[in-house]
């Protein structure tokens, strides 16, 4: 029996679809480039192909009321594009750079504005409450897969605005379950462009899937975001 996707993420189903089509058409030339690929048609299906199958693997962690859910369904598209370049050979190193310029180009496709005024709703007091309200409700464990997370006050000498130390990653728990372990490196390394094009510098020093007790986000503004 096939397996199904869960009602939440087939409400969204299509609009994650046209963003994987819309990565994989901006990943054409780096392919070519950096992993040597011709048949970039048998990729694009290949890799469409595996993200049907990520579909049905992706854990529900709360739907609309959680945070996590868009990160999950931004981000876990990668893991189907990781999954297809490995099994054709791709070097890790080489995916994680295909991977960040990729969504770097992506990220870059909304206007600067939209981008910035996104980056200081995040950064904004009304959201930093949100988030210290969130933060509480995760330790609570409603669902297993979810992501459990502190937020974090600034202390004297302290030169960021606030702070996330995530204590169990879903990312981490998604991969060690689906054998994706060894990729999961290089889907952190997509938050620094993230934040970046938002307006934020994101400082991190550890993460959950580099062995660490928890992932340390310390967040700050860009200087050339603050007087936009």
């Amino acid at each position: 029996m096939a397996k199904s996707i869960h009602p939440f993420y087939e409400t969204h189903r299509a609009a994650m679809e046209a963003a994987m089509r819309h990565r994989l058409d901006l990943a054409e030339a780096i392919l070519r480039e950096r992993a040597h690929l011709t048949d970039i048609d048998g990729i694009r299906q290949e890799v469409m192909d595996e993200f049907e199958i990520v579909l049905t693997q992706m854990p529900y962690v709360g739907g609309a009321a959680s945070r996590m859910s868009d990160f999950f369904m931004r981000l876990i598209g990668f893991m189907a594009i990781s999954r297809v370049l490995r099994r054709h050979g791709v070097p890790l190193s080489v995916i994680g750079d295909i991977e960040r310029e990729t969504y770097k180009a992506q990220l870059l496709t909304v206007s600067e504005a939209e981008r910035l005024a996104s980056g200081r709703q995040f950064m904004s007091s009304e959201n930093q409450t949100l988030l210290r309200e969130q933060a509480a409700r995760s330790h609570q464990n409603e669902f297993s897969e979810d992501f459990v997370y502190d937020f974090v006050e600034p202390g004297p000498g302290d030169n960021f605005e606030f702070g996330i130390d995530y204590k169990a990653c879903g990312f981490c728990k998604f991969a060690a379950r689906h054998g994706d372990k060894e990729i999961l490196p290089n889907i952190c390394g997509l938050d620094f462009d993230a934040y970046a094009a938002s307006g934020i510098h994101l400082e991190r020093t550890q993460t959950l899937a580099g062995g660490a007790s928890h992932c340390n986000f310390r967040f700050s503004r860009l200087p050339s975001a603050q007087d936009v």
